[in-house]
This record gives structure tokens, sequence and C-alpha cells, in this order.
């Protein structure tokens, strides 16, 4: 593909997670995504064939660009739980965030396609941010800073409870304070004090 080929595909992505975000993946036709795009309903074809396909690269490209945004943030002597707690926070963010985020789409996107385990992004995120939490947790826990005793059931903790609160920030909603609360549990159990 030539650049101008990635160029078009990029904005063709990045206008169709505006679409997303604004309408959710299931009331999301090609047709949406052609009218946003400003191009011909051919021209989206030469690109994608589906809208399934284009929401799958936009979740690829969305987790790209988080993994960078988190690692940009990342000072060169942080300790381990410096590195938790920019996580944490950056989690935070992101769950009291009511617009402007792919919550709605994804889960609309995996309850109604049928995406064969290998393909599923979502469980690849989970399960490597449990590796890299567990990781995290080992290392806290070698420098003395931190305190556990099973690291893989405490990082897989971690991220249930996570996305269990982004999926009430989407649905019953919760205040900052609760995420807060739940946030301090978490670092408290670790034995972190605020």
């Amino acid at each position: 593909m030539g650049e101008k080929s990635l160029q078009k595909r990029k904005y063709i992505l990045e206008t169709a997670r505006k679409v997303f975000m604004e309408k959710g993946y299931k009331n999301v036709t090609m047709k949406d995504i052609v009218d946003a795009c400003e191009i011909s309903r051919g021209g989206l074809y030469l690109y994608f064939g589906s809208t399934a396909e284009i929401f799958m690269e936009v979740l690829r490209m969305e987790s790209l660009e988080t993994d960078d945004v988190f690692s940009d943030n990342i000072s060169k002597d942080a300790t381990a739980a410096d590195i938790l707690m920019l996580f944490l926070k950056e989690q935070k963010k992101e769950l009291l965030r009511k617009n402007g985020n792919l919550t709605v789409a994804t889960y609309e996107f995996f309850f109604s396609e049928e995406i064969p385990k290998k393909e599923n992004i979502l469980r690849r995120q989970f399960d490597s941010a449990v590796k890299i939490m567990e990781k995290l947790i080992d290392a806290g826990v070698q420098s003395g800073e931190l305190y556990c005793g099973n690291s893989r059931v405490t990082a897989r903790n971690i991220m249930f409870v996570l996305e269990g609160l982004k999926i009430s920030a989407q649905t019953i909603g919760v205040t900052p304070e609760t995420v807060d609360e739940e946030l301090a549990y978490i670092l408290q159990g670790l034995g972190i004090e605020e």
C-alpha cells in the first residue's frame, strides 16, 4: 500500500472511530461511515469489507495509542508503585469520561459478533494487561515497595475490578468518589498508602 493509500485508510479509521463513539456499534452502517468520510461506497470497500472489519481495526488502533500515551508518561526513574499509580490514574480518567470513548460500541460488538478466540482483541488486551500488572507487582515486591502474596491473582483481580467499573460507568454510573475508593482499596491491598 502506498503512502497516499495508508493516509486514506488512517483517515477512514479515525473518522469511523468518531462515528462508533457517537452511535455505538450496532447502529453504524457502512453508509454512515461513507457519509462521515465523504467518500464513495466503492472507495470505502477498497479498504474495508464490513463495519465489523473496520471496528476491529479501530480497536487495534485504539489499543496502540493507549499503550503509547501510558508509556510516554512513565519517567525513567519511576518505581513500580509510581507506575501502578499512574496506570490507575489513567484508568480513572477513562472511567469518568462519559463521551469520547468506545466502551459501549465495544461491548455491543463483542455481544453481536462471533469472534474466534484467537482474534478476540479484548481477551488479548486483558491477558496482556494482567501479565504486565503481574510483572509490575513482582518488581514492586522485590524492591520492597509493594506487598503481595500472589501477584498473578492480584493482577487479574485488579483488571476484573477495572472492567467492572468500566461497565458500571456506562450503565449505572459511578462517581469520582466511588472510583477513588475502589482504587484506594487496590493500593491498600498492595501496601500503598496515598
